[in-house]
């Protein structure tokens, strides 16, 4: 598209008989030198829900942040429901019936469901005095009304993450959204909660509410979505009905090229162990036993799976291990040394590398460029530091090496602050960072979690790298397909026990379901 386009010559691209509930036309967005958007369409009909595919960094996030009043175009212009709009804040967005539901949420943890649906949109009685009563009532009849049926008087912290994720929605459906944007609705989600929202969508959309999904999961995309536009490095590529295409074709259109899956390499026979767990007991932050006698090894050039159900001790199994967290009793021993109950700084002397759950959380420090956030282990080392005193070229050298050996955009990016990256540009400096440590155990905690089609590809490339190498692999995923793709063993954990570990070839997804529930194997 050329940028000198004018807007009336725009307007003949909108659709003429049914008018769009959303129109972007021409949209443009540069960050510096970065050019996030170049020329980008977009038309959604109403009550249809219309799917956002591209690779990570491909400016989906943007353009939808655009719409709803975080970033303002540089060139282009939006209609809704055929009306041409200015949108330069949020609160417009609101008016205009648009609402966000970011990937990670906006909630006031110790707030109650009901606080945090009418923060900022409160009903009051008389002069400053919050209507609690009826705003309970309101908020119940409208999760009645969509069936996001939630507790208005329960707090967000004693809340699933997909309770939590009803909350969001209903957050903004409380405003008057008609047209709802979801960025990576299912990243953090269990496979049960994925289908209830999925059921909630269709709800939605029948109730003839716009959905825009941002995803990157195609076979989500098939199962619920009308229309998918594909984005490629800030430009359109098409715009499709989704059965007219399958999973195959989407993800080739998306990348370019077509995914080509990476067999299981066979696991080598080494009987050096590198990870050996033996009767850990680990308890929560309120004291109740998350970890219950697990006891676990992982041999050199191994990747153990470790599946479940999520909060059934995963995380607290992690941040044992990298002493993040008490162990009560137990041991756990790296080449044969425990290293329980130590520090951080022991775990990384040792030899471990983890790639955390929560990126924004223990990942990464968000006001850091890239690169500071490349060297966060080692920046007291040589050649990073040298008397107090850090080398910022050999730092910036070493951080453009892993931005093109792993691919992270925007290229040359390493004094950029990494908050400026997309979510799945983010997970692979972390990754990068984790590897480039030569780790004699990597623990990969949900390491794919919000990443495209290609990326993961690449990561398992990446793990698969590491196992060649006769590293030993502690893989956590609540995605079973990977799980089932990529590990050797897997231990299936249950309210903090393992209850069976099994050949990964020698099992099937039914006999893993039914063991992941407390169940017995078929």
């Amino acid at each position: 598209m050329e940028l000198e386009r004018t807007e009336q010559s725009l307007l003949e691209h909108l659709p003429a008989k049914n008018v769009a509930a959303v129109s972007m036309c021409n949209i443009h967005k540069s960050f510096g030198k970065n050019h996030a958007l170049r020329g980008v369409d977009l038309n959604v009909m109403p009550g249809t829900i219309h799917a956002l595919l591209g690779e990570n960094g491909a400016g989906k996030s943007t353009l939808m942040n655009i719409l709803c009043g975080f970033y303002h175009q540089d060139i282009g212009f939006i209609s809704i429901n055929g009306k041409q709009v200015n949108i330069t804040n949020p609160k417009m967005a609101i008016d205009y019936g648009i609402g966000m539901v970011h990937q990670h949420f906006m909630l006031v943890q110790t707030f109650t469901v009901a606080q945090n649906i009418m923060l900022g949109s409160e009903l009051t009685k008389g002069i400053g005095v919050i209507d609690f009563k009826r705003a309970n009532r309101e908020i119940t009849e409208l999760s009645n009304e969509y069936r996001l049926t939630v507790n208005t008087k329960k707090k967000v912290l004693d809340m699933s993450v997909g309770m939590q994720q009803r909350v969001e929605i209903l957050k903004v459906l409380y405003r008057g959204a008609e047209i709802l944007i979801l960025d990576e609705p299912t990243a953090v989600l269990t496979s049960q909660e994925a289908n209830d929202l999925m059921q909630i969508m269709r709800n939605l959309a029948s109730n003839n509410k716009t959905i825009v999904v941002i995803t990157h999961k195609i076979n989500e995309i098939k199962r619920v979505c009308d229309f998918c536009t594909i984005i490629r490095r800030g430009e359109n590529v098409l715009t499709v009905h989704v059965d007219d295409y399958n999973e195959q074709q989407l993800g080739a259109m998306m990348v370019e090229r077509e995914i080509v899956s990476v067999p299981r390499l066979k696991t080598t026979k080494s009987k050096k162990t590198i990870l050996e767990i033996k009767d850990l007991v680990v308890k929560d932050d309120r004291g109740v036993k998350k970890i219950n006698g697990v006891s676990l090894e992982v041999k050199a050039g191994e990747i153990l799976g470790v599946a479940g159900v999520d909060e059934n001790g995963q995380q607290e199994l992690v941040e044992a291990i990298t002493c993040l967290r008490k162990v009560e009793s137990g041991t756990i021993k790296i080449h044969g040394k425990e290293i329980q109950n130590t520090t951080t700084k022991n775990v990384i002397c040792s030899g471990i590398s983890a790639i955390p759950e929560d990126r924004h959380r223990s990942g990464l420090v968000m006001k850091f460029s890239v690169a500071e956030n490349m060297i966060l282990k080692r920046y007291k080392e040589k050649p990073f530091s040298r008397c107090g005193r850090m080398n910022k070229i050999l730092i910036k050298q070493f951080a453009d090496d892993l931005i093109e050996k792993f691919d992270i955009r925007p290229p040359n990016c390493a004094e950029i602050p990494i908050k400026k990256l997309s979510g799945g540009n983010q997970q692979k400096v972390i990754i990068a960072r984790e590897v480039s440590n030569n780790p004699d155990l990597l623990v990969a905690m949900q390491p794919t979690r919000g990443l495209d089609i290609g990326a993961i590809e690449y990561v398992h490339q990446k793990l698969w790298e590491q196992k060649k190498k006769e590293k030993a692999i502690l893989l956590i995923s609540l995605e079973l397909n990977e799980i089932m793709e990529m590990s050797d063993r897997i231990a299936v954990i249950y309210n903090g026990e393992i209850i069976a570990v099994v050949e990964a070839d020698a099992t099937s997804e039914e006999e893993m379901g039914a063991l992941m529930v407390g169940g017995g194997k078929k």
